[in-house]
């Protein structure tokens, strides 16, 4: 039998490896500054077209190569950083495994342009999938440019997975953005299809932030540093009340790298304990300087990761480092640990039950109104002819029990609560279970419906129709609010601006990275806007993995996601009433656009069988 296993060729081995390095345009975005950052440039310059498919290009005033060294930095595995094995456990420079222009040049058309300071002429070097296919002196600044043109050219199935160019240019622009504020001291310049985005001057880190985000920002953070004999912790975090819902401004680095690292997130996440919601994430750009030795950076093909050869020591201090910082500036909270959260000062209770609210004028009427059966269904909005199909569907399980008739022999004086406890069942009223569930009866016993989960259906549904048909409608707001977003979030606004509008919002750019909010689809919750809009765009950016999602969908989910009534929020029996009915008129009421079920239901058999006595 012959042999079967045999040596790939050079060029298919290259493009392999290149899938771990590069995977999109940010891959080669990221490499490539990293290159220029560790040859010393104080001025960088980026430049993209469609997103980076087209063209990627980095120009850096750099230290260049000789004409060697040009050739050389092609090859698998070569690098001016590493000599001896010892030297991987010493390591400060961004990159030094070598794999990234090999991997580039494995999957683009490359060229390149570099000069040693000094040097009178420098050299030109064209590379087409691993084939050099020119090589000349030229005439050239000092430094280098890298031009990678036509990624993924010859290997065209990777280049059906990249997404949209907003989506790709948002993701270029993350790392774009990493990269400067690692390193104030660099100018940065980036520019998208010739035209001049960001243009960063050379500062200090609190300049650097004010230049990236907005000036308002510094105000807003407090200044961190700590240091010890095993590591340094310096930056910034933001103040508790600039929370945000969006994940986009939190920042870690290590020894100037950016990593990922979920352990190191929750230490500075625990360090805002009850002072932001458990849904809000406040700004941190932190850096980790730490002996090289103590650390592990080779652990992913991208760097994302790095191990800690004690990761309770890094967790501890970073938290600790972060408490201080706010402590210092007095933000931290004041707490009283002996008041309940639903007792005043005065000990009495804050919240009052809404019939009795009714009862002192204050607009919803004297409980009796409340709970008569034509006030609860005047307040019913009148179903469309979809909606009474559905709703024809689901009446025989709504179907309360008549109570049985009394002969007159048995009738007596009723007392007034027993009179409402007969009242309450005939209509049978929907009660909520810790603000959270809402109880219903059913013909066979009762449902248990999940409020958050329940309206994002009927919002998804309703959100969805209106994009198909666009049929929306607005309230206009009498103050108009504005909303600062980074970088990448304002790339995916100007993605889904258009069906934002024409879900019933009115939101127009003002300037670079600010939006206007002027009005708002009229089946919202009017409600901090500013807030529904960031986590729109948190729920949009998570939504992107769910490969079944087209736009659309993708939006309107985001939107319903964002916008529907939260658990711990208390409801009046005509909102409960509204919700059940708009539930089940939907299309599919059994789950949330996430795949959560809405409701659950029990039988009185099931209830009797948990009360026997085995």
């Amino acid at each position: 039998m012959a042999d079967k296993i045999r040596l790939l060729p050079d060029v298919i081995a290259n493009q392999i490896a290149a899938g771990e390095v590069i995977q999109r345009p940010a891959s080669a975005v990221k490499e490539l500054l990293e290159n220029a950052v560790d040859a010393g440039a104080t001025h960088i310059k980026v430049i993209v077209k469609g997103a980076g498919k087209t063209l990627v290009q980095i120009i850096d005033n750099g230290c260049g190569m000789s004409e060697t060294d040009a050739r050389m930095c092609f090859e698998k595995h070569a690098t001016s950083k590493i000599h001896t094995a010892d030297d991987l456990f010493d390591i400060r420079t961004m990159g030094f495994r070598g794999e990234a222009l090999a991997s580039i040049a494995a999957i683009a058309q490359v060229e390149m342009r570099t000069r040693q300071h000094g040097d009178a002429l420098g050299t030109l070097l064209e590379i087409e999938g691993m084939k050099v296919t020119r090589q000349e002196p030229c005439q050239t600044p000092e430094g280098t440019s890298i031009a990678v043109k036509n990624l993924f050219f010859n290997v065209p199935a990777r280049r059906n997975f990249l997404k949209s160019d907003p989506a790709e240019l948002k993701n270029i622009i993350e790392e774009f953005t990493r990269i400067a504020l690692a390193h104030p001291t660099v100018a940065f310049q980036f520019f998208s299809n010739d035209y001049e985005m960001f243009h960063y001057r050379p500062g200090n880190l609190k300049q650097r932030i004010c230049a990236v985000f907005d000036d308002k920002y510094a105000s807003q953070i407090v200044q961190v540093e700590e240091n010890t004999y095993a590591l340094s912790v310096t930056g910034f975090v933001g103040k508790p009340e600039f929370a945000k819902k969006t994940r986009g401004e939190q920042y870690i680095f290590v020894n100037r790298r950016f990593i990922k690292s979920a352990y190191l997130n929750h230490a500075i996440q625990n360090a805002y304990d009850q002072m932001v919601a458990k849904d809000a994430f406040p700004f941190y750009i932190l850096f980790l300087d730490i002996d090289p030795k103590r650390i592990d950076i080779n652990v992913h093909p991208q760097k994302y990761e790095i191990k800690f050869d004690d990761e309770k020591l890094a967790y501890t201090f970073v938290n600790l480092a972060v408490k201080h910082a706010l402590g210092a500036y007095s933000v931290m909270p004041s707490l009283d640990f002996n008041q309940e959260d639903h007792l005043n000062r005065n000990g009495t209770f804050d919240q009052v039950p809404d019939w009795l609210k009714g009862a002192k004028g204050e607009g919803r009427g004297t409980r009796d109104e409340v709970l008569n059966p034509t006030t609860i269904a005047s307040h019913n909005r009148k179903p469309d002819a979809r909606e009474k199909s559905n709703i024809r569907n689901w009446e025989t399980v709504f179907q309360s029990e008549a109570p049985a008739q009394k002969n007159d022999t048995q009738q007596h004086i009723i007392a007034p609560h027993e009179e409402d406890k007969l009242l309450h069942k005939e209509v049978a009223v929907p009660y909520q279970l810790h603000n959270r569930y809402i109880v219903s009866h059913i013909k066979s016993g009762f449902i248990l419906i999940d409020q958050q989960s329940a309206h994002e259906r009927v919002l998804f549904e309703r959100f969805i129709m209106q994009l198909a048909h666009n049929n929306k409608s607005s309230q206009r707001q009498l103050f108009p609010q504005s909303i600062e977003l980074n970088a990448g979030d304002t790339e995916i606004m100007h993605e889904v601006l258009h069906d934002i509008n024409a879900l019933g919002f009115d939101i127009q750019e003002f300037g670079k990275q600010s939006f206007v909010i002027h009005s708002f689809p009229s089946d919202i919750h009017a409600g901090d806007e500013k807030r529904m809009i960031e986590e729109l765009l948190e729920q949009y950016k998570k939504n992107l993995s769910i490969s079944k999602l087209n736009k659309r969908e993708n939006i309107a989910r985001s939107l319903a996601q964002g916008s529907a009534i939260k658990s711990g929020r208390k409801l009046s029996i005509e909102e409960m009433s509204n919700l059940i009915d708009e539930l089940f008129a939907c299309e599919n009421p059994y789950t949330a656009p996430g795949g959560r079920f809405t409701f659950a239901s029990f039988s009185i058999d099931e209830l009797e069988k948990r009360f026997e006595n085995k």
